[in-house]
């Protein structure tokens, strides 16, 4: 009886410390994207039939295991485990050199994910997001701390921390989308922890110098190039036809009016493989649109909007620099992956295969994504004096 009352005590301060109001938002938008993805789905059973069911359970076994994550993260002090920094750097360059070993996969040009033997592969590059923002949101909180941000130093070591991993990721991945994310959580930050503008000028002025020199000398790739061609000029095909995802993308969102053609029933979405591409993953915001109508696809920004708003609303209450930042970086992390996947699907942003965060479908995204929400939780519970925290 004892042993009972212990193991429900335990129980019941883990949910307590947690942000339930957070994890209810992340439900709600799992629970839109699981009929969302059985609806992109259901035109794989016409050539393997129970190929829908087993995508919509490898995508609620993924947010079960993201749920576990949360609770687990919500109870984690990162603080001491950042302490430990070295760690965290030689599993963030190791786990993503393991896509080189056998148990790397190739998939669409990219090699992101590794097949373990198990239903969903992984993709190192999204487990190693959470690890890297908490070792940068600790480097940047050290300059901040010490009223170093107007020195160089405050722009040259945190940037060329997240530049070597957009390197390290994209060289041996080639999945640059992924690789992006790096940087951008890293601005996000420095905005929050306050680098001096010059420095931000600087940067982007050199940055900007960097990309149009390759350019004019072709030595960037050539579908980089044509990607972003296309967004400007949606005349323009390349040779391997660059724009025709984003074509029937924007052919589905048209097409469904203010309330949609109904779940079930979008003429792109039911389509055979073809009609609309990757539906259930980069494209699942067409599925909506086409489906579900301008009604459905506003739901989907304002939950976004929700989740993104709780993370700036717990950087503000947290009790040190660093457990902000950590806030911060997954902040931006979602507003990017929002504004950059929607603007995708609308065409007025490059392809670059980012996911609409929870919405789409993919094991080690869900999974991630609830962990990334465990820690801004774990903040929010810290922001309390020991204790309240202790009754």
């Amino acid at each position: 009886m004892k042993v009972l009352k212990r193991m429900l005590q335990f129980v019941t301060d883990i949910i307590r410390k947690a942000d339930m109001k957070l994890l209810g938002l992340c439900l709600v938008c799992t629970a839109f994207g699981l009929i969302l993805i059985a609806s992109a789905t259901a035109y794989l059973d016409y050539d393997k039939p129970g190929t829908q069911i087993k995508r919509v359970l490898i995508q609620t076994a993924g947010a079960l295991l993201g749920i576990g994550a949360y609770f687990v993260f919500s109870n984690i002090d990162l603080e001491h485990f950042a302490e430990k920094w070295w760690l965290f750097l030689i599993f963030n360059f190791g786990f993503i050199a393991l896509l080189l070993s056998p148990l790397g996969q190739e998939s669409g040009g990219n090699r992101s994910w590794l097949d373990v033997g198990l239903p969903m592969m992984i993709q190192p590059s999204e487990i190693v997001r959470l690890s890297f923002t908490v070792l940068l949101a600790k480097q940047i909180a050290w300059f901040r701390d010490n009223r170093r941000m107007k020195g160089l130093g405050s722009l040259v070591y945190p940037a060329a921390h997240a530049g070597l991993m957009f390197v390290w990721i994209y060289v041996i991945s080639k999945d640059a989308g992924s690789g992006l994310m790096y940087p951008v959580i890293y601005l996000g930050m420095a905005v929050a922890a306050g680098l001096a503008w010059y420095w931000f000028a600087l940067g982007f002025g050199a940055l900007g110098l960097g990309i149009g020199g390759l350019a004019l000398f072709e030595k960037l790739p050539q579908y980089w190039m044509d990607r972003f061609h296309v967004v400007f000029d949606h005349t323009y095909i390349s040779a391997n036809d660059i724009g025709w995802q984003q074509r029937r993308g924007m052919l589905a969102l048209g097409s469904g009016g203010l309330f949609g053609q109904g779940l079930f029933q979008g003429i792109q979405t039911q389509g055979a493989k073809g009609s609309l591409p990757a539906r259930q993953t980069d494209f699942i915001f067409c599925v909506c649109g086409e489906e579900l109508g301008l009604v459905g696809c506003l739901v989907i920004i304002v939950l976004e909007f929700l989740l993104v708003y709780r993370c700036f609303q717990t950087a503000r209450l947290a009790r040190s620099s660093m457990d902000a930042l950590i806030c911060v970086g997954f902040g931006t992390m979602l507003i990017f992956q929002v504004i950059e996947n929607i603007g995708m699907c609308l065409f007025v942003m490059p392809v670059i295969g980012l996911t609409l965060p929870f919405f789409s479908y993919g094991g080690s995204s869900i999974v991630a994504l609830y962990a990334a929400m465990g820690m801004v939780s774990g903040v929010r519970s810290r922001t309390l004096p020991d204790w309240l925290r202790k009754t």
